[in-house]
């Protein structure tokens, strides 16, 4: 395991055991209040403190699975059992959101007086600033080590201090007025708390699923190997995440067709190199286009037909063209985009670039819109 990721594993664990103790502290002092005070909402927050302790715990052990070396069955590693651990982790908040509206709702329906005290507030005054500086603790060590699940617990634990700022407002109203509004906020925070829980599921399902390259990413790869003086471009770039900070990746690369494959080779694995030590993604696959170098008018062919490629606005872009006029053949890739159906696409693309060169071959291959 690399030293990085030996960090990474440290930072995730002890971040949560923190969470673990701060959780449980903050539960057993708010149910001995809640059950003092006979409130339903300071009740329901210890429960939900109980719960994020939960989520503290299955984050360790996604983080300690995930970190295990590749093996025979998983040669790309455990990466993505992160992933897992932070989709229970919304099932978790959905859960202690689903739970907190019906408890709520049963109150309306059979109110019961609070009783609270000096005390209690002060308890649970404590228990919002301690979950605010829990919060941003968890966000800002998951953005370091960019940990999904523990940024999950972060935003958890923000709409915590929300829901125990709730409870204390709704406390101190009633110590005043007289008015009992506890069971109201808690049908309140309660869909605060589902909302929480269906985003947190939609990102962690977006990542299980497989979602777009970051576009910061992709334009810094395609730099990278722009930058060498023999490529005159970089397209097809696929990138595929099996979790955190763990990218592979391929991608096409132009090159001129005068080019030895012992030439083609030193400028791939340069590439190669290059491309990992500047962003940690290993290019698995450099694939070559041909680029016309020795004839004018194949220079002319290809600025003539990526012109008349270019006039539909669903072709994003035309790339790896090559063409010999003398045994009248032309290959070149278009990328489309997803609001066109691809093969309508390709027999219209096909019959212009025939009609206006007959007699041609033309291979035309689709590509999709993958990266930016």
């Amino acid at each position: 395991m690399k030293q990085n990721e030996v960090s990474r594993d440290k930072i995730i664990v002890r971040t949560s055991i923190t969470g673990i103790v701060a959780n449980v502290f903050l539960a057993g002092f708010k149910a001995i209040v809640g059950v003092l005070s006979n409130s339903i909402a300071v009740i329901l927050d210890a429960v939900n403190n109980l719960s994020d302790a939960l989520s503290s715990l299955i984050t360790i052990v996604g983080a300690k699975i995930s970190a295990k070396k590749p093996d025979r069955n998983h040669p790309l590693g455990h990466g993505r059992v992160e992933y897992m651990s932070a989709l229970i982790i919304s099932f978790i908040v959905l859960y202690a959101g689903a739970q907190a509206a019906i408890e709520s709702v049963k109150k309306i329906i059979n109110p019961q007086t609070p009783e609270y005290s000096v005390v209690s507030l002060v308890i649970i005054g404590a228990a919002v600033v301690v979950k605010i500086l829990l919060g941003a603790y968890f966000k800002k060590q998951g953005k370091k080590v960019n940990s999904t699940a523990l940024i999950a617990s972060g935003t958890d634990a923000s709409f915590d201090a929300i829901l125990s700022f709730s409870v204390f407002v709704s406390a101190l109203i009633f110590m005043i007025f007289g008015i009992s509004l506890e069971a109201y906020v808690g049908v309140l925070i309660s869909g605060f708390i589902i909302k929480s829980g269906i985003e947190l599921l939609r990102e962690t399902l977006d990542d299980i699923l497989g979602k777009r390259a970051d576009a910061v990413l992709s334009k810094r790869i395609k730099e990278i190997i722009c930058q060498e003086p023999e490529v005159y471009g970089a397209y097809d770039l696929f990138v595929n995440n099996y979790g955190p900070d763990k990218n592979y990746a391929s991608i096409h690369i132009e090159l001129a067709d005068t080019l030895t494959v012992d030439e083609v080779d030193v400028i791939t694995r340069r590439i190669q190199e290059k491309v990992y030590h500047c962003t940690g993604v290993v290019l698995t696959g450099v694939g070559v286009y041909s680029h016309n170098t020795k004839d004018n008018e194949a220079a002319h062919i290809r600025n003539d037909v990526q012109e008349m490629v270019m006039t539909h606005d669903w072709a994003l872009q035309i790339h790896g063209f090559h063409t010999d006029p003398v045994l009248k053949t032309m290959r070149f890739d278009v990328v489309f985009s997803f609001d066109k159906n691809v093969d309508e696409g390709l027999k219209e693309i096909t019959a212009e670039v025939m009609k206006a060169y007959p007699g041609f071959k033309v291979v035309v291959t689709p590509d999709l819109d993958l990266t930016d």
